[in-house]
């Protein structure tokens, strides 16, 4: 038995095309384009090219992209003031902050300043209990990402046995309960778990986001389950170079798995397609137009 691929690239480039389109009819309405301001302080390489591909994105889809780089010693005073200006800054229809954040910068303060109805990573308090409560709200991308790409290997997720293995606010949690919106079975698991390899192994859909290399193995994944892995981790390979792997053994499980993400070229390209997906329905929203049909 070999997995059929769930291939982030091209599930993301479909979607990125319909945020075009839809992109276009909401400039019409709005007469401006949507706007998506990322603020990112410090130099750190990795969060530096996150945000330069996030822009590059925006600007593809047709909308337009305002960068903030502020220099590692900004201020938690002067980082809140610039959240403070975006907020009120009719252009801009979305912000992302990146994180990490400077650790004396207080992450939950920064994150709870953000308009809820500019939150585009879907990260403050009242879009995660709208979230928990079924109400309409701005999602985390990741966990997004996740169900889009469930839903391509299963016309329904209603009734099947779901475990998502990590229990974090910017996936798990939210995650599992967009798994619950679709009607599924959800097991959260983590690090406490008792018999974590059977939990895992019961799951028609395995979603896995717990940040170790190769964790999950192909023994834990039951036979044609559909496996989605959101780790990425830098680990040495044969050559002494470093390679990119998920938090599954992915040799060992594509070999029982029906379905499964690569990694690279899996969830993380859903990520940045998700971004844009809900700065469009930020804009929408803010506007009193039909929300976008993504």
């Amino acid at each position: 038995m070999s997995a059929k691929i769930l291939d982030g690239k091209i599930i993301a480039d479909e979607l990125r095309a319909k945020v075009a389109t839809e992109a276009a009819r909401i400039s019409a309405k709005l007469k401006r384009k949507p706007g998506l301001a990322a603020v990112l302080v410090g130099e750190d390489p990795a969060s530096q090219a996150y945000v330069k591909s996030k822009a590059k994105a925006t600007n593809e889809a047709g909308m337009v992209s305002f960068e903030h780089r502020l220099p590692e010693t900004t201020s938690e005073k002067d980082l809140l003031a610039l959240i403070a200006k975006l907020n009120a800054d009719d252009a801009v229809d979305g912000i992302l902050v990146q994180l990490p954040l400077p650790k004396r910068i207080d992450t939950s303060r920064v994150i709870e300043a953000v308009d809820p109805a500019k939150d585009v990573d879907g990260f403050h308090p009242m879009n995660a209990g709208k979230l928990a409560t079924g109400s309409p709200s701005l999602v985390p991308g990741t966990p997004l990402g996740c169900l889009i790409m469930a839903k391509k290997a299963h016309a329904s997720l209603s009734g099947l046995d779901a475990v998502v293995v990590g229990r974090s606010n910017i996936v798990g949690k939210p995650l599992a309960q967009l798994l619950i919106a679709e009607s599924a079975t959800v097991t959260v698991a983590h690090s406490r778990t008792k018999e974590l390899r059977e939990v895992c192994r019961r799951a028609e859909l395995l979603f896995v986001a717990v940040g170790k290399p190769e964790f999950v193995k192909g023994d834990w994944i039951k036979p044609g389950a559909t496996v989605i892995d959101v780790g990425i981790n830098r680990v040495p390979g044969a050559d002494g170079k470093n390679k990119l792997v998920g938090d599954v053994a992915y040799d060992e499980a594509a070999k029982v798995a029906g379905w499964i993400t690569p990694v690279p070229g899996g969830v993380g390209r859903m990520t940045v397609a998700c971004l844009l997906v809900n700065t469009l329905r930020a804009a929408a929203a803010r506007a009193g137009l039909e929300a976008p049909n993504i």
